[in-house]
């Protein structure tokens, strides 16, 4: 029966700082330093919670309740997301529907700008990883051949060449590829809930023109 190998076996600081120290390298290359920091800003979204419309939604009722038609004055906690509360400050400002409506649309353009930037990094990161370990296997064997004459040495080398292989696959396919997946699948689905927050927003608009408040007050108590 075969001896379990330990899982230090498995473990070779040289291939790991190659492969992962050039994925990161190259990757960040690409662009400014902002989207690297914001590529990882984003990793805790994936086990976040998905932005909620019917919350959203709530909180602009509340809002209007709470102002009693003076949206200028809502805290902007009060709503808990910024691009809520720069819709909220528009019409508070008198932006009527066709503001809003575009005004929403511009905000759900630079959302998807922004997201995409980091959906691009750790897709650039999947396709860079395995490259790298190429890298680190050349290392490797570079250094086994320079140390034939010490066989002491040829298996360090040739476990270097061998794992940095192995790291470049794994942390493409089971971590940048699954982190770029998941997070353009959230984007997906939090652009779509955003595109249900026009209709209640542009009924508020239409409320907070003269011409709504008039007709709102006209209408009798219930």
């Amino acid at each position: 029966m075969m001896n379990p190998i330990p899982l230090a076996a498995f473990v070779d600081p040289t291939a790991l700082a190659i492969v992962i120290g050039g994925t990161l390298a190259a990757t960040a290359a690409r662009g400014p330093l902002a989207d690297t920091l914001a590529a990882f800003r984003a990793l805790p979204r994936m086990f976040g919670r998905p932005f909620d419309t019917d919350a959203a939604r709530a909180r602009v009722v509340k809002a209007e309740r709470v102002s009693r038609g003076n949206l200028v004055a809502v805290d902007a906690e009060l709503l808990a997301d910024p691009d809520l509360a720069e819709a909220i400050a528009a019409i508070g400002d008198g932006a009527g529907p066709e503001a809003v409506e575009a005004m929403l649309d511009a905000q759900r353009s630079a959302r998807a700008a922004r997201h995409g930037i980091v959906h691009e990094f750790w897709a650039a990161a999947a396709e860079t990883a395995p490259a790298m370990g190429m890298i680190g296997t050349l290392f490797g064997l570079v250094r086994m051949f320079r140390a034939m004459d010490d066989p002491a040495t040829i298996g360090g080398a040739m476990a270097t060449a061998l794992l940095a292989t192995l790291y470049g696959a794994l942390i493409a396919n089971l971590v940048a590829a699954p982190i770029a997946a998941r997070l353009r699948r959230q984007s997906a689905r939090e652009l779509v809930a955003r595109c249900r927050l026009a209709a209640p927003l542009g009924a508020l608009a239409r409320r907070q023109t003269p011409r709504g408040r008039a007709v709102k007050a006209a209408e009798p108590a219930a």
